[in-house]
């Protein structure tokens, strides 16, 4: 059958309303009632949407194929295909549209079969602008929050493809590696100097790569337990001078090895928050590594602390190559790493600062960066300040500690 509209030229011409620059939504009435047709299409077009019109079901199914509309609104009792038909067979067009039942027989067994059918809503005969405008909100609100979710699904997909992708190379590569300096190794002869010297240097090479598959395997299982929230355990009273001291002081020959100065400008006193020790040494660890990586020959990382306002403030500056400012937006977000000749290129996997964005979000603080191009950065930590209360305990459940904790 002919698809047949119901105004002379073109698609929609004499019903599309004005929502400004984006495309009017479109609906499409089905009923067999030209009053009723009439009265939906001048409703429908005051909301600014785009109205379609078709008196039967045949025309209405080859409406909906053309069209392609967010809604449709029909009428069960029409002459040749009836309404329930039409809203199964609507749905097997596309499963997304959402389909309001009209009707002048309205009963409780009709609109309990209709929404068992695959319909959104039931409107009885006559119902007033007011009652259509709800109802049509209504169901057109709900389409856009499961298109909203749809392409959320469809993105999260995409992202876990990128990453199985981006964890093969990342893998892929040093192994390769590592296997071709072992297959020559394997075939190398001789037991003088040089050769010697040889082997130790392609081992060397061999153990840099390994110590870049573990740092990449660390940092994706650290990742893991942050979304998974499996990695902070426990909120206690946590000294956040000793952590940091702890840390520093491991890092001293790695620091010298660059001919990089360490420097704590920490207060006497302690610096406590409640936090999970594990997590805030995963937090500065990174901080304190990155600033000895992306610093400069004779250079110098200087940690500062302060508590201010229920909150204690953590610095970590390094006096290297900065970070230009078109790249700082995105230095929290998965996987980045800044390729620009400006700066240092260093071994890395990309998730060291969002891991330390996660932790810090999740122990209710905030984590900002400042930096300049040959001067250096300074990352700035602010997290909430313990302070003893009654009836708070270390270790206590996240819900008995909202229940007590007051900040300063």
């Amino acid at each position: 059958m002919p698809l047949q509209l119901e105004h002379p030229t073109s698609l929609g011409e004499a019903t599309v309303g004005t929502r400004g620059p984006a495309a009017p939504e479109k609906v499409v009435v089905i009923d067999d009632d030209a009053t009723m047709r009439l009265s939906c299409r001048k409703i429908l077009a005051k909301m600014g949407l785009q109205a379609e019109t078709f008196e039967d079901g045949a025309r209405g199914l080859d409406g909906v194929a053309m069209v392609k509309p967010a809604m449709v609104i029909v009428d069960l009792k029409m002459p040749g295909i009836s309404g329930m038909e039409v809203i199964s067979r609507v749905h097997e067009i596309d499963p997304h549209i959402v389909i309001v039942v009209i009707t002048g027989y309205a009963t409780i067994d009709t609109a309990v079969e209709a929404v068992r059918c695959g319909a959104y809503d039931f409107l009885p005969k006559p119902f007033s602008p007011d009652e259509l405008r709800l109802i049509v909100n209504r169901g057109l609100e709900r389409r856009r929050l499961a298109m909203e979710s749809q392409q959320y699904e469809i993105e999260r997909t995409l992202l876990k493809r990128r990453f199985v992708t981006f964890v093969s190379h990342q893998l892929r590569t040093p192994l390769a590696t590592i296997y071709q300096y072992l297959d020559v190794l394997k075939h190398l002869e001789g037991e003088d100097d040089v050769m010697r010297l040889r082997r130790r240097e392609w081992l060397d090479h061999c153990l840099t790569r390994i110590q870049e598959l573990q740092n990449l395997i660390r940092d994706w299982l650290t990742l893991a337990q942050v979304e998974g929230g499996t990695l902070s355990k426990e909120r206690i009273k946590v000294d956040l001078n000793g952590i940091i001291s702890g840390i520093l002081k491991a890092y001293e020959e790695t620091a010298s090895a660059q001919s990089v100065s360490l420097e704590s400008q920490l207060p006497s006193d302690s610096l406590f928050v409640w936090g999970d020790r594990n997590c805030l040494n995963v937090l500065f660890d990174n901080l304190i590594t990155n600033a000895i990586k992306y610093n400069k020959p004779g250079g110098t990382v200087t940690v500062s602390g302060s508590e201010a306002r229920g909150e204690v403030i953590i610095a970590v500056a390094d006096s290297g190559v900065g970070i230009p400012e078109k790249y700082r937006p995105f230095l929290f977000e998965e996987f980045f790493r800044v390729k620009d000749d400006s700066v240092k290129k260093t071994a890395g996997t990309g998730l060291g600062l969002h891991i330390c964005k996660k932790i810090v979000s999740e122990m209710g603080g905030t984590i900002q960066v400042e930096s300049e191009v040959g001067v250096g950065s300074t990352f700035h930590v602010c997290l909430p300040a313990w302070r003893e209360l009654v009836g708070v305990t270390e270790g206590q459940s996240d819900a008995g500690r909202e229940a007590n904790i007051d900040r300063r």
